[in-house]
């Protein structure tokens, strides 16, 4: 996500010539699930038709499944209650399997965040974004703790957890990389991460190396392209080699993927083109 432009809820690379110490020693924490089934990769994260959502709910997850998409993911439910998006959702052929959730809800009323992805139909929560002033070395060290402490109750509701990623996690903070504490302090079997591949470019990380060291811990990717200069573009239309980290798949344990852009002019017509770059991977 455009980390200038990010979430505000009603509540509201690929640089592969990563220097050596980028990443550590392999993780001695044991590897969560691998998926074994294809990936479904034809899904949508809504924020790309935030604007659409706005003005109409229900045009915009017509045009949404129209376009031939079959999952999406949710940024907000723009005045509509999670079960009567899942009713939408159901009307149109589509499913939500993951949906974004802000901090501020998780810390005010889990309970909440827990009953919405449930009347949605979702399996992942995940928690979309950090503020600036939320990035300090306590804060981080704070998150592990709830992180974990999500993670536990989301499984008690048969549901996972995930940590969606910008660039701001790879700035050294207190001396230390704030996505490898994230990643190396909860627990693998309650914390699962949603990568973002662009902001992972935009950052010189290789994911290649995570998913080495990190093994079934990234479930949720969102495909979003990069254009020579850094800026973002359609799917298929930039520099990443998503063909190429989708051989690494099973890999990262990768279950479902949503294309995105988050500064769409024409945001109908990126999700169309970014759905036919998509359906040439096969």
């Amino acid at each position: 996500m455009n980390i200038l432009r990010f979430y505000r809820y009603s509540l509201a690379g690929l640089i592969l010539s990563v220097s050596a110490g980028a990443i550590a020693a392999p993780s001695m924490a044991t590897p969560s699930i691998v998926a074994s089934a294809k990936p479904q990769l034809n899904g949508v994260q809504l924020y790309t038709l935030r604007n659409q959502m706005q003005e109409s709910v229900d045009t915009a997850l017509t045009k949404v499944a129209d376009a031939g998409y079959q999952t999406v993911e949710f940024a907000g439910f723009f005045g509509r209650s999670a079960g009567e998006v899942r009713l939408l959702l159901e009307h149109n052929g589509l499913a939500a399997p993951a949906s974004h959730f802000p901090l501020e809800q998780m810390e005010a009323d889990f309970a909440s965040v827990i009953s919405d992805a449930k009347a949605l139909g979702s399996q992942y929560v995940v928690l979309a974004w950090l503020d600036p002033g939320r990035r300090t070395a306590d804060d981080y060290r704070a998150l592990v703790q709830n992180l974990n402490d999500w993670g536990r109750q989301c499984r008690e509701a048969g549901l996972s957890l995930a940590y969606h990623n910008h660039d701001f996690e790879f700035e050294r903070t207190d001396g230390f990389i704030p996505y490898q504490l994230l990643l190396d302090n909860t627990d693998p079997a309650l914390v699962f991460f949603e990568m973002d591949i662009y902001w992972m470019h935009k950052a010189g990380q290789d994911p290649l190396a995570y998913f080495e060291r990190y093994p079934g811990r990234f479930p949720l990717w969102h495909l979003k392209d990069a254009t020579d200069d850094g800026a973002m573009a359609d799917v298929g239309q930039g520099v990443i080699d998503f063909p190429g980290l989708l051989k690494h798949a099973e890999k990262a344990g990768l279950e479902y993927g949503f294309v995105e852009r988050d500064d769409a002019v024409a945001p109908y017509d990126s999700i169309h083109r970014s759905l036919r770059a998509v359906k040439n991977w096969d």
